[in-house]
């Protein structure tokens, strides 16, 4: 795993995802529930405030893949992210597969095609109607 980049330190796993994107807040739900007790906190990056607190990640890299800053401050994106995150439950190890050659690199395509893709997949929830900037 080579981080993306490295933020302000938060001691324990935060995984931003969109807030905006139902298939993101579902896959979100669905990690709280995997991860359980661990301590990562998930938090929508269209939050007021949350990116402030990771200087570095932007909202832009955030658009096009989910984050996990790390304790340390490292950050991981996209289907890596979820590896990593996962990796520690029981079975976690299983995921491990993710690293096999050729393997990666087509789960990471598969993952970019439907992360820029993913309003057109599931819809959007913006309360205030602001969706309508994520169609281009």
């Amino acid at each position: 795993m080579a981080p993306v980049l490295r933020t302000t330190p938060p001691g324990h796993d935060v995984i931003l995802y969109d807030g905006h994107c139902r298939l993101c807040g579902g896959a979100a739900r669905q990690l709280q529930r995997l991860l359980g007790g661990t301590g990562t906190r998930l938090r929508s990056f269209r939050e007021d405030g949350v990116l402030a607190a990771f200087p570095g990640v932007t909202a832009d890299r955030c658009e096009r893949a989910l984050q996990l800053v790390l304790p340390d401050g490292a950050v991981v994106e996209g289907l890596e992210a979820i590896v990593l995150a996962l990796g520690r439950r029981p079975l976690g190890r299983l995921l491990r597969v993710y690293y096999v050659p050729g393997l990666r690199q087509l789960l990471d395509a598969l993952y970019r095609v439907v992360a820029r893709h993913r309003f057109r997949i599931a819809g959007r929830q913006c309360p205030d109607g602001a969706c309508v900037v994520h169609f281009k």
